[in-house]
């Protein structure tokens, strides 16, 4: 295992609470984590508590599970939580920083741990993907 991250930034034409509150509930979550063309989520759940479990059901050509345990959650400016899927290995997280700017809030998203550099690209891409749909939602 390699120590790779990858790190996303992208302005969000709503304000930070909105855009932080979106990654809390899970009919949110529903609808934007959505890293592919042709991928749903029929299923979210969200305990939205530092130490509290959340769990996305992404189905694409097959069924994708991911969840994770919030570390961090400071309202309207940070969360850390993480993340467990079939494409991630054990200890990675995902800090996502929230600044209030003019337009909108900018998100930055990064993530740690990865198998390998092919793994982290495919994570930017599917990263990139849901922060232009949570755009799109909450927008």
């Amino acid at each position: 295992m390699t120590e790779l991250s990858c790190t996303i930034s992208r302005t969000i034409n709503a304000p930070a609470e909105d855009v932080f509150n979106a990654w809390l509930d899970p009919v949110m979550l529903a609808k934007f984590m959505l890293p592919g063309e042709g991928v749903t989520v029929p299923k979210a759940t969200a305990d939205p508590r530092e130490g509290g479990r959340f769990d996305i059901l992404m189905v694409g050509e097959k069924e994708m599970p991911h969840g994770g345990v919030y570390q961090v959650i400071k309202p309207h400016s940070q969360l850390v939580f993480t993340w467990e899927s079939p494409f991630s290995v054990d200890g990675s997280t995902v800090t996502l920083d929230f600044e209030q700017v003019a337009g909108g809030t900018n998100i930055t998203l990064t993530q740690v741990k990865f198998l390998d550099e092919q793994m982290r690209d495919n994570h930017v891409s599917g990263w990139t993907r849901i922060l232009k749909v949570l755009d799109e939602v909450v927008g």
